[in-house]
Formats: structure tokens, C-alpha cells, sequence
């Protein structure tokens, strides 16, 4: 594994650069390599950009990759509003359009699929094709993870930290000097191989959450929910007509992320993955390279 990763830390070094724009008011920081037609590639929670690093340089030898930390997450800033789903997207549709890109593939994991989502409901002329990895939305199967439901709340409630993430203060207040028993938990408890994910991996999360203000700014995601509720079912009058992959995991979400797509979108294909946990893009990357370049590549045969 050790190897693996080196092999992988050099890739990356050779083919990708750290660069930042000022876009809505903010600064993200973003890794971009390749050539060809653009794929943005947004991660989920609690990760960063890294979270696609096992994909990207496979990736690249065909598309132009761009991996973005989103507001608040990251080496991008960590203002103290502004993490709801739309203006998460507009954070990044202002970015595509400063590095002078229009029509986009879009693949999101976990979080990621919500931000991805409101951009393609904004501008579905430049979305071509989109992906969802393990996700849900607001509005369409999150409630249902959460305990809101009533079947949920009667077979015992729902994923505990979407509400303890959710309190304001708090959190932040006993996650301080603790970040890394804390992330930890979350990749043994949602994986279903947890060496898949390696101690070095970890550290790497670990470094930008123990930055100042980064548990308050990723919580942010969490405290806007109800906002990302409303600009959803907003949204999901008009569905989505490009062609959505989605692939769910059989130790993750199952078949939820499917449902919640088809609930917004008209044109929706997916399986299950079975023996991969909630971290598709680091437990399944071969897995994950190829059904994105099959998917992606279709655009090209219509």
C-alpha cells in the first residue's frame, strides 16, 4: 500500500498543479491536470480534493480534471455563510467559467452530489453528463438518513452525526484537539474494508481539519440543510434531462442514491456496487476509472 501510494504521490506531482481563483467572493483552492474535455470532480464529507486522488491521473490521460475543494473545506476559504447548495455551485460555475470552460462533465461523492446537483439545475445546457457516488439529497431520501421520517424514528433513528453536526457550537467544541479520533471513526464505521484507506490517507484530512475554523466551516453543509431543502424541491419541478450515472454501494447507501435521481431526473441509470463501503472513489478506484470513462465516453457515440 505504502507503494501504491508513492507511486500514486509522484503521478499526481507530475500531472496536477495547486492553483486558486477568487470566485463569488471567496477562494478556492483546486488541483488540475489532463487535457481535453473538462470533468470537476467535488468530494464529500469530511474530505477534501484527495478523495479523488486514486482516479484523477487515469482521468487525465483523456479529460482536462479539475478537483475542487468546496467552500469551507479544504485550502479554500472558510467564510462563515454561504454553504448552501446553491451557492456552493455558484462558487464553482464561476470557477469553471474563469478557467474559460462551458460544458462540463460534473462527479460528485457523498456531499458533493447535492453542490453538483444545483449546478446542473441552473445551467443543464452546460452539465453534459453527471455522476452520483453513495448520495442523497435534500428533499429526496436525506430526511429518511436522518430520522426525520417516522419509519425511520420507529427502527431506532437515523446516521447520529447528521443531527449532532447540525448543533450549533457545539461540536466544534468537543471535536477540538480530537480531529483525528474523530475522522477516523467515520472511515472505519462507512467502509467496508477500512485498510482500504490507509493511515497516510487519513493524516491527510486530518492536516486541513485541524486548521482554524475548518470543523465550524465543514459543519456549515449540515447547519444549511433546511436552505438546500427548499432550493431542491424548487428545482426538482424541472428535471434533469442530461444522462446521471449513479452508483450506490451495498455497505453504504444501497439503492437510495438511485431512487433520490430518479425523483429529479429523467434519465438515470445505476447499480449498487457490492463489497464497497460509503468511499467509493479510495476503496473501488479501478472499479470507479472505468465505469467513468465508459459513461463519460458515450457523450462522444450520440
Amino acid at each position: 500500500m505504502t507503494s501504491y501510494l508513492a507511486d500514486i504521490k509522484t503521478t499526481l506531482e507530475a500531472k496536477f498543479t495547486h492553483q486558486y481563483a477568487f470566485v463569488n467572493g471567496i477562494r478556492l483552492h483546486y488541483v488540475i491536470g489532463g487535457k481535453g474535455d473538462p470533468i470537476v470532480l467535488l468530494h464529500g464529507w469530511p474530505h477534501t480534493w484527495y478523495q479523488w486522488h486514486k482516479v484523477m491521473p487515469a482521468l487525465a490521460e483523456h479529460y482536462t480534471v479539475i478537483a475542487v475543494d468546496i467552500r469551507g473545506f479544504g485550502d479554500s476559504s472558510k467564510p462563515a455563510t454561504g454553504y448552501d447548495s446553491r451557492t456552493e455551485a455558484e462558487d464553482i460555475y464561476q470557477l469553471v467559467h474563469s478557467l474559460g470552460f462551458e460544458r462540463i462533465f460534473l462527479a460528485g461523492s457523498d456531499w458533493g452530489v447535492p453542490v453538483n446537483y444545483a449546478y446542473a439545475s441552473a445551467h443543464p445546457e452546460d452539465v453534459r453528463r453527471f455522476v452520483n457516488l453513495d448520495a442523497t439529497l435534500p428533499g429526496f431520501g436525506w430526511e429518511d438518513l436522518a430520522g426525520y421520517s417516522s419509519e425511520t424514528s420507529r427502527q431506532g433513528g437515523g446516521i447520529w452525526h447528521f443531527n449532532f453536526n447540525a448543533v450549533p457550537d457545539l461540536p466544534e467544541a468537543l471535536i477540538a484537539g480530537r480531529e483525528r479520533i474523530f475522522i477516523s471513526y467515520f472511515f472505519n464505521k462507512f467502509s467496508y474494508n477500512p485498510s482500504g484507506i490507509s493511515e497516510a490517507e487519513i493524516d491527510e484530512y486530518v492536516r486541513w481539519y485541524s486548521a482554524p475554523g475548518a470543523v465550524r466551516s465543514s459543519l456549515g453543509l449540515y447547519r444549511a440543510i433546511y436552505e438546500s431543502v427548499q432550493q431542491n424541491k424548487e428545482n426538482a419541478k424541472t428535471k434533469l434531462k442530461m444522462p446521471v450515472l449513479v452508483l450506490g454501494a451495498s455497505h453504504g447507501l444501497g439503492d437510495r442514491p438511485i431512487k433520490a435521481m430518479q425523483a429529479v431526473a429523467e434519465d438515470v441509470r445505476g447499480t449498487v456496487i457490492e463489497g464497497c463501503g460509503h468511499f467509493i472513489p479510495e476503496e473501488r478506484p479501478e472499479y470507479l476509472i472505468e465505469q467513468l470513462l465508459q459513461f463519460f465516453g458515450e457523450d462522444y457515440k450520440s
